[in-house]
Formats: C-alpha cells, structure tokens, sequence
C-alpha cells in the first residue's frame, strides 16, 4: 500500500453531492453549478437540494421551509441554559457552538435512530437550531437582551434579526443568504470526512457534528477566514499593504485565505465573495476592501496563489459588523446542511472507514525486565 501523506487525492467516499474541478475553478451541488445557485436560489432551497437530491418544488419547500420554521422555536430554554452556562464559563464561540449541539442531542427522542427517515429529521432541527444558539450568545456575552425568533423571516433574515435586534437591509440579508449558499458543502474537507468518519461507526448525527465542528474549529480549516482579519488589522492601512505583505512573503510566512488542497486557480466561491464584498464596501470602508485587493494582487504575482472562500468571506461578514469570531461559527451554520446530508448518505450504505497506516517505528526487539532497562 501507498502512504498518501493527508490523503490527498485519494477518493474515500461516492457522493451525489457536490463535485469540484479544481483545474477550472468549478463547484457544483448535485449538478448545479454554484454560481447559478448563487445568483438564484436561497439558502433554504440550497439545504433541501444537499438534503433530498433535488431542487423543491413549491409545496416541498413550503413544507421545509415550515419544518424549518417549527424547529426553530424547539427547545429555546434548553439553549438557552446551555449557551448562558457556556458564556459564563467564558467559552469561545465554536467551543460554545460544540457543547450546546452536543447538549441539544440530549432532548432529542430517537437519538440513536439511524433511519434516513431520522436523519432528515435531525437534519431540519439542527439548521434551525444552531442560528438560535449563535445569535444568543453573541448578545448574552455583549450583555444585551437576547432576541426571541421570528417565525415570519427567512432562515438569513432571522438569524441577522436575532443578533442585531433590528431587520436587515435587503442588501445585507442577501448578501448573508449567498454566503450561505456559498459554504453549505465542500465534498470531502475535513470536517465533512470528519462527520462521515464518524457516522461509519453507526454513531449518532449529533456525534458526527460535534466532530464536525470540531474539525472546523482549526485554523487551516473554518479558522482560516478569522486569520485574515487579523492580517488585515495588521497591515491597518492601504499604503502600508506592500511593506507588511512583502515582508511576509520574503520570509515566507504563511498568508491565510491564499491557496487550497483543490483549487488550482480562482476558487469560485471567492470570486462572488469578492464582488459582494466590493458592493458593501460602497455604503461602509472602502479602504478595507482596497486593501484585500491589493495584497490579493501581491500574492498572486509573487507565488501564483489564489484567494480562496476565506480570504473576501472576511471582508464580507466585517462589513456586516459580525464580530471576527464568530465567523467560523457562521460557516458551521451554513455547513451543517452538508454536513448532515453527507451523514444521511453514510448511513445509507455504511461500510466502517477504517484505513491503514505504515509503521516507521523500530525494528522486532525483545521485552527486557524494568530493572535491567
């Protein structure tokens, strides 16, 4: 057996899914392509197609969509016990975001049912739930008031209404709802092989995200578009983005949101992040998107890498006011769509993934008494 060091370019799983070609810069879900997602579809629609496999017709979406609508409302004081502990403890987001979907399974009726009928379920629940969790502990720990959900808005529009307090504008609400669009699968990353590692031993969808989420938590996975804020506070200023950037790449330092184990040019997700970004860099700082756009220009001359989803997604969602941490949980709320849909298909047709690995350590040797050690 070959040893693949991070598996790259080994095939480990069959998925309808989602399809990447990473030498033309293409993504597809389940035979969509994601810019037409993106210009059309909204995040509810794109969670039913990861789901089921195709697109709703109107009565299948009104019908998820109320689904949706019903979970949402569930279980509100038991998040909320759960989220105002972990605040208090001083957890950080995704930490928090991985104890209250750990402690959400705790209510859950058939918590070790395995059906696909089962899975859909939990599936509804979870991706309704984990906004309500996020928006109520960004407030809590601001020391505001949470905001109860509304059942009335979008999926996007609740959840932008329950942290700020006050409806969005339909150019931020859109915005949010591409971004989702934009993150909802991503073929076999590593917090989706992660969940799938994990459903092949027959454990529970809840298990699986918690895994999940936690593969995400990394700063070389959902972490990644935190750093690149970081960078750019860094850098502060459009005429300092060569000096700051050049040093970097001298010393080859590693400049987060360029690059990626797929893509060999423009990561599409990052290119409609991009224009977005641009677009909301017109009613707010328009230097902060000048600055991404040049240091993007840099980095592509000096190493012929391109920005990936993480790279404009920062400038978006700081444009938005979302506070830099809690960006990667706002990716585990759009990723858990896929997530659970690609736990529902390992359910389906499980076999155990269970790889192999090449010993390196010593040679056959004899066990010698401790004392003659």
């Amino acid at each position: 057996m070959e040893f693949i060091e991070g598996l790259e370019g080994i095939v480990v799983a069959r998925s309808r899914m989602c399809s990447i070609d990473g030498q033309k810069g293409v993504l597809v879900y389940g035979g969509y392509d994601i810019r037409d997602l993106a210009a059309h579809a909204n995040y509810e629609e794109t969670a039913y197609l990861l789901l089921h496999g195709e697109l709703p017709t109107k009565e299948q979406f009104d019908d998820f969509n109320g689904r949706l609508l019903k979970a949402r409302l569930e279980r509100h004081d038991e998040i909320a016990a759960t989220v105002d502990l972990c605040v208090k403890q001083g957890a950080a987001p995704m930490e928090m975001l991985r104890t209250v979907v750990s402690a959400d399974a705790f209510h859950e009726p058939k918590k070790t049912d395995n059906s696909t009928e089962e899975n859909l379920e939990k599936a509804v629940g979870l991706i309704a739930r984990i906004p309500v969790m996020i928006a109520r502990y960004v407030r809590v720990r601001a020391g505001q008031a949470p905001v109860a959900p509304d059942p009335s808005l979008s999926h996007a529009a609740n959840f932008l209404f329950m942290l700020t307090g006050e409806p969005a504008s339909e150019r931020t609400l859109r915005t949010l709802d591409v971004a989702l669009v934009l993150h909802a699968d991503h073929e076999m990353n590593a917090s989706t092989f992660a969940a799938r590692v994990i459903a092949s031993t027959l454990s529970d969808m809840h298990s699986a995200m918690v895994g999940a989420i936690g593969a995400l938590k990394g700063p070389l996975h959902g972490g990644a578009n935190e750093q690149v804020v970081r960078l750019l506070q860094e850098v502060g200023s459009l005429d300092k983005v060569d000096e700051v950037i050049r040093a970097k790449l001298a010393n080859k330092d590693l400049i987060m949101g360029f690059g990626h184990r797929v893509y060999k040019t423009y990561d599409p997700r990052a290119l409609i992040l991009k224009e977005m970004a641009r677009d909301l860099a017109t009613e707010h700082d328009t230097e902060w998107f000048a600055m991404s756009e040049r240091i993007e220009e840099l980095v592509v001359s000096d190493k012929g890498l391109y920005p990936n989803v993480d790279f404009y997604s920062a400038s978006t969602y700081h444009y938005m006011g979302i506070p830099t941490d809690v960006f990667t949980p706002i990716f585990a709320m759009s990723r858990i769509a896929g997530w659970a849909a690609h736990v529902v298909e390992q359910h389906a047709g499980n076999r155990l993934i269970r790889p192999s690995s090449e010993y390196i350590g010593p040679g056959p040797r004899s066990y010698v008494a401790i004392g003659q050690r």
